[in-house]
């Protein structure tokens, strides 16, 4: 290796930001592996101890043969008797190491070829990390990508320095994903694999509408409206409960924006599903009855012990507050974290 090669390394460390003395470390390893695999004699080629010294201003390199001082020799790769040693320095004793320079002469062809293996390796490393520590800060965030392809079930979605999967669990029921098209998803999850960093995001999971409110509703995002729950059944409905910490400030209404736009975005973004905005109370009771929005609610019973409800309404507000196959009822228990059972004035009486 020469000092262009050295210059070359240093620049690609540089720019890479990988560890100089980690790079050079790594070099000299592969080359003591390469001088044991191609110089080294003997029954067990790798039973030699052999230490790789490459300065790294010129690139100049040696190898040497280390070697223990013992009173008998029995392994000529990794002992030397104490008269040999004290020949080369009389101050070796008993139990030094010696070090013989053993540098083959086109050593510097072979050691440019493995330079050049662990560097590309390195920078290979280096970029996945940098994508990784990058994405991994976005986790549980929202990001825009374009869809590319589909392939047996699963969406790749471009994000620019890599593809995201969405699976088709994450993947909100009867929503077509069109190339080209470009999509607001969830990051669920950011690893480290075999082939670098895989990013899986969703456009069903909770936290995307709870960002989508973040992004698009100032109070929200200040922290003068708290998100408190949500609920959702991806393409259809989803109910969220919120907050204010401030008296003067509406949050439903702080939600729902001028003439509606701001929760009118969210919806739109999520293809027409439907949003119920909830007032959130620390009173179990007002909570329940808020959460089963749009009906009315005459009473709540519940039992702290069990975490229970019972619920009455009017009869003609039955089927709106059990809702469709049981969803806004579902969907408020989901909200609340309470078992909701709803009977109607008339089957009190009864």
């Amino acid at each position: 290796m020469n000092e262009e090669f050295i210059s070359a390394l240093k620049e690609i460390i540089r720019d890479k930001g990988i560890s100089e003395e980690l790079l050079f470390a790594t070099i000299e390893d592969a080359l003591i592996n390469a001088y044991k695999k191609n110089y080294s004699f003997g029954s067990d080629r790798g039973a030699q101890n052999v230490r790789v010294s490459i300065n790294t201003e010129t690139g100049e390199l040696h190898v040497y043969s280390q070697r223990e001082v013992v009173e008998d020799v029995y392994d000529a790769l990794t002992e030397i008797e104490l008269p040999d040693a004290k020949e080369i320095d009389p101050r070796y004793e008993l139990g030094d190491i010696v070090e013989i320079e053993v540098t083959p002469r086109n050593f510097g062809r072979i050691a440019a070829m493995q330079a050049k293996q662990v560097v590309l390796q390195r920078i290979k490393e280096a970029e996945r990390k940098i994508v990784y520590n990058e994405f991994k800060e976005k986790e549980f965030d929202i990001i825009t990508g374009t869809v590319i392809r589909k392939d047996r079930g699963n969406v790749f979605v471009d994000l620019g320095k890599l593809e995201a999967i969405l699976g088709p669990n994450e993947q909100m029921p009867g929503e077509e994903y069109n190339f080209n098209e470009m999509l607001k998803l969830y990051i669920v999850e950011v690893k480290n694999g075999s082939k670098g960093p895989q990013v899986l995001v969703s456009r069903t999971h909770p936290g995307l509408v709870r960002r989508l409110f973040e992004l698009e509703v100032p109070e929200i995002y200040t922290g003068i409206v708290e998100i408190k729950s949500i609920s959702r059944e991806a393409s259809s409905r989803t109910k969220i409960a919120v907050h204010s910490n401030e008296e003067d400030v509406d949050p439903m209404g702080a939600c729902v924006g001028p003439k509606g736009q701001r929760v009118q975005n969210i919806v739109n973004e999520l293809k027409n599903e439907k949003i119920d905005i909830i007032k959130w109370s620390k009173l179990p009771e007002e909570f329940i009855a808020n959460a089963l929005s749009p009906a009315k609610v005459l009473d709540v019973t519940i039992d702290e012990e069990v975490k229970s409800a019972k619920v009455v309404v009017d009869d003609s507000q039955l089927s709106l507050a059990i809702g469709k196959e049981g969803q806004n009822v579902r969907l408020a228990a989901k909200l609340t974290n309470w078992k909701i059972d709803i009977k109607s004035k008339s089957q009190i009486k009864e």
